[in-house]
């Protein structure tokens, strides 16, 4: 919202208040200024000038050149674009070094090989209005080379952000308001007539009470449209409003007066009477902006007893019964509409407005009467015409505000005694509440966000100043709980994969049907486990994710998409399905998603070829944030995927493990390798347990042996480790596949065969190994694995 300085000058005394500081006082009470801008020159360089002479530019068309006085004693010569001018013309004459709004400083040039010494300017280039179509004409009376400043008043306007539940600030009088309470300073009574008073007969019928509760219309007669005086048109373009005519005009000064939107109706153009009613179901409305529109049936329409729809309630209104110079008579419309109603058709239609603007955050129901007879004065004055009393009204003004409790205690508690009650008592005041007794307030009309005890106290603290709390510490040590010591865990989680290359993603809890296929979750899914949303506001979000990989792998497409050549992402989040097919309750739980492809390694100018992430890469990520737990992937039936595995910790499954299918990964345009895993994240948090643990170096060297074993081919890697572990030899500390190799010809080792390597570490932490020791481990391991397995050795 635009403010006037000048404006809001007609409401209080503002001497001896800077711009900064009036900057500062709202600001600071929750009611920020976005921008201040000047209107006007302050400086003496631009002064009254009288064109003298006028001649055609010798070289261009399109200007000409002048000679002014500008009160120098000898004539300047200026070179100048605009044609609206004639000689004895006053306009405003930039000499040089006048500096003009927006750092325009003026200087002497050459203008097609003619001097121009200074510039003749336009309203617009003052920051005096928005006419830019020629020189600003001045009156005639005006003595030429006085400094402009002294015949035209400038001005500040301030850009102020007003939040919805602040609709009492949407005008220059309801801010005069806020800076009243908030400087103490004395706030003037605008002069508004009392306006006498009569129920609605056949010419007034209110149908929609439910969106419009309470509807004024008042009879203007014998009207003159015409241009608006200069005070009112200046009053508008401050703000940045179009002068239209004195009527119309009128209608947007009180708007911003005193923040009650009006609409005035030509009566010649209302056949009967005025109706409120509910819109026809796809009837069409003709708006001032020169749109047509559809309605519905919840829509509020005004409309004459023939059903021509005027208006748009509290929206916008027509194109066919607006006010014109050929109007003579006006029905000026004052109202009160429900802010949802308002909000909900003007979002339908994309159709704003000041007037909706308003509506939808709630205007002062007690404030449509007093708005209704200023703006009747006003128009009877500036058009000549005469006010039909009484004032028509149907419904009732609603009574929304009441009475509040402040607690004299609980605010002591909050400010720290830094507010005395007599103090706070005096701000509500200043506010507009009146003391009940019994620390009840009266809130007034325009104050509809003041419901508690605690707006009441942060009303004290806004009027008192923040700075004027003193600063206390009133917290207290908390106990840790296991709450706490899971956020660490996960916290320490995600510190650890981002150190790894890792980016978290935070994706939505909705994913669309087709997504599903994408799932991995911990256990299969069924028909009966997946939860749909029964009106679900698009198709991608139409189902509660039973898995993070769908969002994953959404994250990486797009990603991709713009040009990542790798893609490392990890997510934590709560994933949803039904127990039992839906026959028990809903299953929330927190899970751990990673997903990682491309390149392994970032490009750099030694690169010698590119190294591709693979299931292993994937599997030491899991290793590494898990590394008290011994990691293994065992395989399972595939599904959409490439091939899938269970992921086991110490021999129990944590979580699933795949690798995309080629063709879903050309649909994403994966055009490399991706791999997933997807992992139960209380789990995972539990076996990293509560912090970091120091393993000492071992002191005595140990000793290795290999071993080459021929197995069935269909053997897998897993069986072989977890026989291994389960002889539990003391003397072995780790062990490791090395080498694999098939022959599918059948020519060095038989197809259904496979010859694998392992390489075992042997030591003691004791003493140092002796090789006989070590030999009679290692054939201990060799001898089990034989008895165990169907192995037979190289």
């Amino acid at each position: 919202m635009l403010v006037s300085r000048n404006w809001l000058a007609d409401h209080l005394d503002l001497s001896g208040l800077s711009n900064s500081e009036f900057d500062d006082i709202l600001t600071f009470a929750g009611v920020e200024v976005e921008g201040i801008s000047e209107q006007g020159v302050s400086t003496d360089s631009v002064v009254v000038a009288r064109i003298v002479q006028t001649e055609q530019h010798p070289n261009a068309d399109r200007l000409s050149v002048t000679q002014v006085d500008a009160g120098e004693g000898e004539l300047r010569q200026i070179v100048c674009g605009a044609k609206n001018y004639k000689v004895g013309d006053k306009v405003p004459c930039a000499l040089p070094g006048a500096e003009l709004p927006g750092g325009f400083t003026i200087g002497e040039t050459v203008m097609r090989k003619v001097e121009s010494r200074g510039m003749l300017c336009s309203a617009v280039e003052l920051g005096l209005g928005t006419d830019h179509s020629g020189l600003m004409i001045l009156p005639s009376e005006w003595e030429t080379g006085k400094p402009l400043h002294q015949f035209v008043e400038n001005d500040t306007i301030f850009e102020i952000e007003v939040t919805p539940n602040r609709p009492d600030l949407l005008s220059h009088h309801g801010m005069a308001r806020e800076v009243a309470a908030l400087t103490g300073r004395n706030l003037k009574t605008p002069e508004i007539p009392s306006a006498k008073l009569a129920p609605a007969g056949a010419s007034l019928n209110l149908e929609d009470q439910e969106t419009c509760p309470f509807y004024t219309a008042v009879h203007i007669k014998n009207v003159t449209v015409g241009e608006s005086p200069d005070w009112l048109k200046s009053r508008l373009e401050a703000i940045g409003l179009r002068p239209i005519n004195n009527v119309v005009d009128l209608t947007n000064f009180v708007l911003h007066e005193l923040g009650q939107p009006l609409h005035a109706f030509d009566a010649s153009k209302v056949n009967g009477g005025i109706r409120v009613r509910y819109a026809g179901e796809g009837e069409e409305f003709s708006a001032l902006d020169e749109e047509t529109y559809t309605l519905t049936a919840t829509d509020c329409v005004i409309s004459d007893q023939s059903g021509s729809a005027l208006a748009l309630g509290g929206v916008m209104g027509g194109e066919e019964s607006g006010v014109t110079e050929s109007t003579r008579d006006v029905i000026l419309e004052s109202a009160w509409f429900d802010p949802p109603s308002i909000r909900r058709t003007a979002r339908r239609l994309n159709l704003h407005s000041d007037s909706s603007y308003r509506f939808e955050r709630g205007v002062d129901p007690q404030g449509v009467l007093k708005a209704s007879a200023l703006a009747a004065k006003l128009i009877a004055e500036l058009t000549g015409g005469t006010t039909e009393e009484p004032t028509l009204c149907a419904g009732e003004a609603p009574t929304l505000a009441g009475t509040v409790t402040l607690d004299p205690a609980r605010l002591q508690q909050l400010v720290g005694g830094a507010v005395s009650m007599e103090d706070a008592n005096q701000s509500l005041k200043r506010l507009g509440l009146t003391p009940c007794g019994d620390d009840q307030w009266q809130v007034p009309s325009y104050r509809l966000d003041l419901q508690r005890h605690i707006d009441l106290a942060e009303e004290v603290v806004r009027v008192a100043g923040l700075d004027s709390i003193p600063a206390r510490n009133l917290s207290s040590t908390a106990i840790p709980t296991t709450v706490d010591a899971r956020y660490d865990l996960e916290l320490d989680l995600k510190k650890q994969l981002a150190a790894l290359g890792f980016y978290e993603t935070q994706t939505i809890k909705l994913i669309a049907e087709n997504q599903l296929r994408d799932a991995l979750p911990l256990r299969p899914l069924h028909e009966g486990d997946i939860i749909r949303v029964s009106l679900p506001l698009s198709e991608d979000h139409s189902v509660m994710r039973p898995s993070l990989a769908p969002s994953l792998l959404s994250t990486a497409s797009r990603n991709v998409r713009q040009g990542a050549k790798a893609v490392r992402f990890f997510e934590t989040g709560r994933c949803f399905r039904n127990a039992g097919g839906g026959k028990a309750p809903d299953l929330e739980m927190d899970a751990l998603g990673i997903l990682l492809g491309g390149s392994s390694q970032p490009d750099f100018w030694e690169s010698l070829q590119d190294t591709a992430s693979d299931a292993f890469t994937l599997k030491g990520v899991i290793e590494t944030i898990l590394p008290d737990a011994q990691v293994q992937l065992v395989s399972t039936q595939p599904g959409n995927f490439l091939q899938a595995a269970q992921v086991l910790a110490n021999g129990k499954t944590i979580g699933s493990f795949a690798q995309l299918s080629p063709s879903r990964g050309r649909e994403l345009d994966l055009e490399f390798p991706v791999y997933l895993a997807e992992l139960d994240l209380t789990r995972v948090c539990d076996l990293r347990g509560g912090g970091s643990r120091v393993v000492e170096l071992p002191q005595f060297p140990g000793s290795s042996r290999d071993a080459s074993m021929e197995v069935p081919v269909d053997l897998a890697n897993a069986e072989i480790e977890k026989s291994i572990r389960k002889l539990n030899e003391p003397l072995l500390v780790s062990f490791g596949c090395f080498d694999v190799f098939r022959d599918s010809s059948g020519q060095k080792l038989t197809a259904d065969r496979k010859s694998v390597a392992y390489s075992f570490n042997y030591r003691a932490a004791d003493r140092t190994l002796k090789s006989d020791e070590v030999d009679a481990a290692h054939q201990k391991v060799l001898q089990h694995l034989e008895n165990a397995l169907p192995i037979s050795y190289r």
